[in-house]
């Protein structure tokens, strides 16, 4: 379990770009499962579809992306503060199923299927109550800064 505080040592993200809010389950080479608590005051809000808030789907990807760098910095014992950084490199396969509005928690799911020269490749699942929100497979490449 990673808290916040926790989350920011492997993220080098901040307010209001951090899209990941608590880490519950990471298996060091293998998965991770996360949520971002979806608020009625995300800024985004206040120019995506303002009278019918829907959070976009390109916020939901990335959100996946960044669980997913926590767990390829988690299993090679990283941080952004040694000069690592794990780019957003690729995705493909994408698909929404639903929508997602404030007062959701989506939780973020994400597995291993590679790694090879630094690129990590993932299989990654965003849901609300169960039901999958997007899917995609997603590509984040290792690289020193």
């Amino acid at each position: 379990m990673m808290d916040v505080r926790e989350i920011r040592e492997y993220l080098p993200h901040r307010y209001p770009f951090l899209l990941v809010d608590r880490v519950v389950e990471l298996v060091e080479h293998e998965s991770i499962v996360a949520y971002k608590n979806i608020s009625v005051n995300e800024e985004v809000f206040n120019g995506h579809f303002p009278q019918s808030p829907i959070f976009p789907g390109v916020l939901i990807l990335e959100a996946l992306a960044q669980a997913s760098g926590i767990l390829g910095f988690k299993s090679v014992n990283k941080t952004p503060e040694d000069g690592s950084i794990y780019l957003f490199a690729g995705v493909d396969n994408v698909r929404f199923k639903r929508q997602v509005i404030p007062g959701d928690r989506l939780t973020l799911e994400s597995r291993v299927v590679s790694v090879k020269r630094g690129i990590w490749k993932f299989e990654c699942k965003a849901s609300v109550d169960g039901a999958l929100a997007a899917s995609a497979t997603i590509m984040c490449a290792d690289r020193q800064v």
